[in-house]
């Protein structure tokens, strides 16, 4: 349910909001792993600052999405995509449309900086409205065992995942959750 009358403005995260952004993500996943993730990923170079965004309300931080660089790997081929991880809300505002609204605005803003395609571990009610669809349709591969349905890409651009497929080779740092 988006909650028009909620004034949400989103922009880049600053040094400033780290403390805020972990306390989210511990929050909205009632654990540390991806609050703890978030940290080990801001010094990794998969690391891309203009999509590390947050939505303010009330100047005060209440949601943050990373979008981090990916590679989707097949024989001696990589194509560089993007993953989506993690999304967060503070849970007092969850299922407000704060969280949708991230999502467009950080998929908008990765096609302006040129960049082609997003994968998901997500769930497969939730990301099909933005546009995502399992990866087999691509013939693109989790790293890891998880339902076909889970694991999802979107084309940023006509074409975006065209003549692409392999297994995706995330950050060394998601190893770690």
């Amino acid at each position: 349910m988006d909650d028009d009358n909620l004034v949400i403005e989103i922009r880049q995260e600053e040094v400033r909001d780290f403390p805020a952004v972990y306390n989210i993500n511990s929050n909205a996943f009632n654990r540390k792993d991806e609050a703890r993730l978030v940290d080990r990923l801001r010094l990794s170079d998969a690391f891309i600052p203009d999509l590390s965004l947050v939505a303010m309300l009330d100047a005060k931080v209440v949601g943050h999405i990373l979008f981090t660089k990916i590679n989707i790997e097949n024989n001696d081929t990589k194509v560089e995509s993007l993953a989506l991880a993690p999304v967060a809300v503070s849970p007092d505002l969850q299922r407000r449309g704060i969280g949708s609204r991230l999502i467009r605005y950080g998929l908008e803003k990765a096609k302006q900086l040129g960049y082609r395609s997003v994968i998901v571990l997500g769930h497969a009610d939730y990301y099909p409205r933005y546009g995502f669809e399992p990866t087999t349709k691509w013939q693109i591969k989790a790293p890891f065992n998880v339902p076909a349905n889970a694991f999802m890409g979107v084309e940023l651009v006509d074409g975006g995942l065209s003549d692409v497929k392999g297994t995706v080779r995330y950050a060394r740092e998601f190893e770690e959750i």
